[in-house]
């Protein structure tokens, strides 16, 4: 496995954002992805040492520099000695017909499944999250313990992050998300997803990849789970579903934590927010 290239690099909070390209083996194409790695593992470190990572899932439309950028996740992570881990949201230049044709499917909405329609098979963000990326990150930095890991996620990425964790037990010591999409196959962001990526008849897929329907047969280790949506999100009621989520894991005994946070909507300025907490959230679990 090459070792990625790094593209970009920016002092922050004592630590570095660090900007990589590499050749994806699970998408057909050359992805990014960026690292932010706290003072003590950074390789200007006088000694560096290992820490934990958090990997972030990210939404519609965004890169891997949405949240580096717009949610100063980076302070809470130098202080709890984390690295977070951002990646793109979808395979990119691929060219494939009708890629780029609508903000919520193809290009930047990969949706963090492995695509079984033809047309869209290099649409494996699924593996490329689970399988190649934290393969690339333990082969290629030192400074990481991609075996203490927790995962986290807005909006779609929070959808990726809540499947991706119920679906791989003990992968992860804790999981959080900004207004996820809970029920993807009963919301229009998900169905329109799903139909395309699994064909329109496959619901048996796309309830696999739907964390309300995950949450039923989930049993263990524990998956300690915190959730923040915004009251005055517009996506709240036709496509988060978070109520959806909220009963199933009652009904199934899977413990999580709902927030409703008043008046805040579904940007960045709700995450920044509560970026705090959340990376204090997974710094518990991490460093138990």
């Amino acid at each position: 496995m090459a070792a990625p290239t790094q593209i970009s690099a920016n002092k922050c909070f004592g630590g570095y954002n660090r900007r990589y390209k590499h050749a994806s083996s699970s998408l057909s194409c050359d992805m990014t992805f960026t690292v932010y790695f706290p003072p003590a593992a950074d390789e200007t470190a006088a000694a560096p040492s290992k820490v934990p990572v958090l990997y972030y899932l990210s939404g519609l439309t965004c890169t891997d520099e949405n949240v580096i950028q717009k949610s100063g996740v980076q302070r809470a992570c130098a202080q709890h000695g984390i690295a977070f881990i951002a990646p793109d949201t979808s395979p990119r230049g691929l060219n494939v017909e009708g890629e780029a044709d609508s903000w919520d499917f193809g290009v930047g909405a990969g949706f963090y499944v492995n695509a079984t329609v033809d047309k869209w098979k290099n649409w494996r963000m699924y593996d490329y999250i689970t399988k190649e990326l934290p393969a690339l990150l333990a082969s290629s930095f030192p400074t990481l313990d991609t075996a203490n890991a927790s995962i986290m996620g807005h909006s779609m990425g929070g959808h990726g992050a809540l499947t991706i964790a119920l679906k791989n037990p003990g992968a992860y010591k804790s999981l959080s998300a900004f207004a996820p999409i809970c029920n993807p196959c009963n919301v229009p962001w998900g169905t329109k997803a799903f139909s395309g990526y699994f064909g329109e008849d496959n619901k048996e897929l796309w309830k696999a990849h739907d964390a309300t329907e995950l949450v039923k047969s989930y049993s263990r280790p524990a998956l300690p789970t915190l959730v923040d949506t915004g009251s005055g999100d517009s996506f709240l009621e036709v496509q988060l579903k978070p109520e959806a989520f909220q009963a199933a894991a009652d009904a199934a005994g899977f413990p999580v934590t709902m927030r409703m946070q008043e008046g805040y909507d579904h940007s960045y300025f709700f995450m920044a927010s509560f970026i705090d907490e959340h990376v204090a959230f997974h710094a518990k679990h991490l460093k138990a």
